[in-house]
């Protein structure tokens, strides 16, 4: 199982105790270099305008942000976790991730998902709508990312999008294209568009739920006639390491629930360094090939590299 860093952008009042937005991007930059140091996998960014719930503490945008990570480390893959669909055309979407494929050299991991926190919208002038709204316009938009990273010429006349005779050149630097990444655990939908396009998956859930997420996909691909190996697994964990697993669980914050189902506390890597090696290996018994890890301690560089050295050595 491979392990990732999930970097702060200020969404979750990570730089709110700091007030010079300089020096404050140059801390990100660090802490990527941090994991551009170890044994980490990949480093990725949340997509958000506004923090959570809306402050006037800094958040840093998303793409300019990985455009700078991207020339600032050297071997770690980067990604959004995950762009919004809502927020930009998909046909802009998928040149912005060519060109970033391509400033990386070839590290680029295109997560996207239909988009869920209502505030930045409404603050940024974009439509909400409902979820199945949402949805549907993801469903739409995959289509042509998903062509315009792979074809000559990318046409779709669609009920939210349109594009005709789209050229996306360069397409990136891997191949046989950039991977697609899509985020969310909707049962019927997201995890079915999963199955018809995705090449990877992000599903926030215990190792259980996990167990029982990837089975669905199993399910669609054999619904869509696709080989379940072709997508790669991942999952998001909170991590805070402490003298006693009750201390941990402490310091867990109070909006964990708001994107961990159920207790994090219970399956998370939160305890001893024993309960966390634990519970490594139930995330990557669970089926999990790469696991995201948010730190409690998430503007510390030395946080990363510690980390790295209890269980990456």
């Amino acid at each position: 199982m491979k392990l990732s860093v999930y970097l702060p952008t200020g969404f979750a009042y990570d730089f709110a105790h700091l007030d010079d937005p300089a020096a404050t991007f140059e801390l990100l930059t660090e802490l990527a270099r941090a994991a551009d140091d170890g044994s980490w996998h990949s480093v990725y960014v949340a997509d958000h305008f506004l923090t959570f719930p809306p402050s006037p503490s800094f958040v840093f945008e998303c793409w300019t942000t990985l455009a700078a990570l991207a020339r600032e480390t050297e071997r770690v893959r980067i990604g959004p976790m995950v762009t919004g669909n809502g927020y930009r055309n998909p046909a802009l979407q998928a040149k912005m991730a060519a060109t970033l494929d391509a400033l990386s050299h070839g590290r680029f991991t295109f997560g996207i998902g239909s988009g869920w926190y209502e505030e930045d919208y409404r603050a940024y002038g974009y439509p909400f709508g409902t979820a199945h709204e949402r949805l549907d316009k993801l469903g739409e938009a995959l289509q042509i990312i998903r062509s315009m990273l792979t074809e000559p010429l990318t046409s779709l006349d669609g009920k939210h999008y349109q594009v005709e005779a789209a050229i996306n050149e360069p397409k990136g630097v891997q191949t046989p294209h950039i991977p697609m990444l899509i985020a969310g655990g909707g049962e019927k939908v997201t995890l079915r568009l999963v199955a018809q396009y995705g090449d990877a998956c992000n599903v926030h859930e215990s190792p259980d739920g996990l167990r029982r997420k990837y089975s669905l996909i199993d399910k669609h691909c054999a619904a869509v006639g696709r080989n379940p190996d072709e997508i790669w697994r991942t999952s998001t964990t909170y991590y805070v390491v402490a003298d006693t697993d009750d201390e941990a669980r402490a310091k867990v914050p109070e909006w964990a629930p708001a994107v961990f189902p159920g207790d994090i506390g219970e399956y998370g890597l939160i305890g001893t360094p024993d309960t966390i090696r634990e519970r490594l290996v139930a995330y990557e018994n669970a089926g999990v090939q790469e696991l995201l890890v948010s730190f409690h301690d998430n503007t510390n560089p030395q946080a990363i590299r510690d980390f790295a050295a209890a269980f990456l050595s």
